[in-house]
């Protein structure tokens, strides 16, 4: 039986609840295309957020991951492109710590290109009725740190693992906290999350068609 691992994180941010951890441990046990997910939960902590993954990477020896993340703001589900090597973070950590222009990785390359096939889950969740895009940028705080620290452990292991990250909206309870934030239910979110799995695991090359942004 294959297993995929998807990761979320706890809150952070002042907020009570994180719509990433919400939806992934709704999938807990299930099975998707011959696959049992398995999930781990990702603490905001710049200086352990790393070793929890990897640690999570050793034990599971999972045939694909799926790492999903809070993105206060945005509209959609947004398939990750690409992870960069910088710790920026404009707000503290759930520690107190609040990285200025460090790498993530020491010496590593400037960036990792996701392994996931990011336009064809863009293009199956929006066939769902669920909107979904690209996105160019995981940011510079915590979750761009598990992209860019999950794909270059993938690098280092020679691994032909796939895999990614993927940000989703406020849910509906936290954003009447944020008047005028966008949301989305939490069920949509886990269809997606779901749909997004299944394309990972059956879909060889990614489909071609635009999925870039002009700003």
């Amino acid at each position: 039986m294959k297993t995929v691992l998807m990761t979320a994180f706890e809150p952070f941010g002042g907020e009570t609840i994180n719509p990433s951890w919400e939806a992934v441990r709704a999938l807990e046990g299930k099975q998707i295309s011959g696959a049992t997910i398995v999930i781990r939960q990702l603490p905001v902590v710049f200086s352990d957020v790393l070793r929890v993954l990897n640690q999570a990477l050793e034990e599971v020896k999972p045939d694909a991951i799926l790492s999903v993340g809070q993105a206060g703001g945005r509209s959609d589900i947004t398939v990750e492109r690409i992870g960069i090597n910088v710790d920026d973070a404009r707000i503290p950590d759930n520690a107190g710590h609040q990285p200025v222009d460090e790498p993530v990785v020491a010496g590593g390359p400037a960036a990792y290109f996701s392994r996931l096939p990011i336009k064809a889950i863009v293009a199956a969740v929006r066939e769902a009725g669920i909107p979904a895009s690209v996105s160019q940028t995981a940011g510079t705080f915590t979750c761009n740190r598990v992209m860019y620290g999950l794909l270059h452990w993938l690098e280092q292991h020679d691994s032909p693992v796939r895999g990614g990250f993927i940000h989703i909206p406020y849910l509906p309870e936290q954003a009447a906290q944020h008047p005028g934030a966008p949301s989305m239910a939490l069920a949509s979110i886990i269809q997606a999350l779901e749909i997004a799995v299944k394309v990972t695991l059956e879909t060889g090359e990614d489909i071609r068609q635009a999925g870039g942004a002009t700003h």
